[in-house]
């Protein structure tokens, strides 16, 4: 049995010291729109308002900002976003033009791992390239 009925709307909430400037930190990055709360701590961002899914963020009072890589006895990431990109470096200084930064650690050549403003870290990563290679139809 489904959950809904007329429409599915689903997303993920991320805290952060002030979850408006958040959102509208998301909004720049994506080029999505964002939808603030009425009450001025937080919102959402979606690339419209039917869209059926979106970002959202909230002011948590006692937010912690997490260290990435972990290290022992710190605030750890529980989660992070994933973003497709066609060029990663085009993508990196989109990124760093809107206010994330790039993490001190990167694991693959393929993945760039981000921080955005409140320490959440997020990935830029090529996704697989539309061409077929001659040797992959062989």
């Amino acid at each position: 049995m489904p959950l809904r009925r007329r429409k599915q709307w689903w997303g993920v909430t991320l805290d952060a010291p002030d979850g408006a400037a958040l959102g509208r930190f998301y909004a720049r990055l994506l080029d999505w729109q964002f939808f603030p709360e009425e009450n001025g701590l937080g919102g959402a961002v979606a690339p419209s308002e039917n869209a059926g899914y979106n970002l959202g963020f909230q002011t948590e009072k006692n937010y912690v900002r997490p260290v990435w890589p972990s290290e022992a006895g710190r605030p750890q990431m529980s989660m992070h976003l994933e973003i497709e990109v066609d060029d990663l470096d085009e993508a990196v200084a989109h990124a760093v033009a809107v206010g994330a930064t790039p993490a001190e650690f990167q694991p693959q050549e393929t993945v760039r791992v981000m921080i955005d403003p409140a320490g959440h870290p997020f990935c830029l990563y090529l996704g697989e390239s539309d061409e077929i290679e001659e040797a992959d139809v062989r």
